[in-house]
């Protein structure tokens, strides 16, 4: 998601790589979890995200369509993103006690943080979101550790190939102004990399790759 913000004002002024030390961890949150409410639609799900959460709760991605996630619009394209519900903006995901019932496969956005990322041409490193995270005090931790990613290499190229992605394709819309094919391209994106089921016994990065080179024409 785009921000129109300097992230020098609300960093440490640091940016940090896989092996660097980064004072982020919030020591188990001590049954807090305000970051997992009142996110509005912020908490947007790459391909990833969605083929974590379909593995581990044995489902489709319609199904949690139904009722844990919805669909927004991201600088142009839709997308799908954690649903925040009830009173108190919840995500549906936390338990009675406040604590993640999918922790062990919580999406990349959630992994990160209070951490952020800021692209160049190359592409991302990690920055530290000083004023989001109410936990005082946070312990220093390696940033590898911290996202708690298996493949933490082959898992930071596909982020940055889905963000260049969709950067390409909101270029290819403003350019256009063309609303039906915003929505065309929506369609494609959905279908292509969500809603087309992945086979679970296979790599999901050569499967993602084969995804992304396929559509190239767009």
């Amino acid at each position: 998601m785009k921000r129109e913000i300097d992230w020098k004002e609300i960093s440490d002024g640091k940016l940090y790589s896989l092996n660097d030390m980064v004072k982020a961890d919030c020591g188990d949150c001590k049954g807090c979890s305000a970051c997992c409410q009142g996110m509005g639609h912020s908490v947007t799900l790459d391909p990833l995200d969605c083929f974590r959460l379909t593995v581990n709760l044995n489902c489709t991605l319609e199904e949690l369509l139904a009722e844990k996630l919805e669909l927004h619009v991201v600088d142009g394209i839709v997308l799908p993103n954690l649903k925040m519900g009830g009173n108190e903006e919840r995500c549906g995901f936390l338990n009675q006690e406040g604590r993640c019932g999918i922790h062990s496969f919580r999406p990349g956005i959630c992994r990160l943080f209070p951490l952020g990322r800021i692209y160049d041409e190359q592409g991302f490193q990690y920055f530290l979101q000083v004023h989001e995270c109410r936990r005082e005090n946070r312990a220093k931790v390696k940033v590898r550790k911290w996202i708690d990613t298996p493949d933490a290499k082959r898992y930071e190229k596909f982020v940055s190939d889905w963000h260049f992605f969709l950067k390409r394709l909101e270029r290819k819309l403003e350019e256009d102004e063309d609303q039906a094919l915003a929505n065309k391209i929506s369609m494609y994106v959905l279908k292509q990399f969500y809603l087309m089921p992945y086979d679970r016994d296979q790599d999901f990065f050569d499967q993602f790759g084969k995804r992304l080179e396929a559509s190239s024409f767009l």
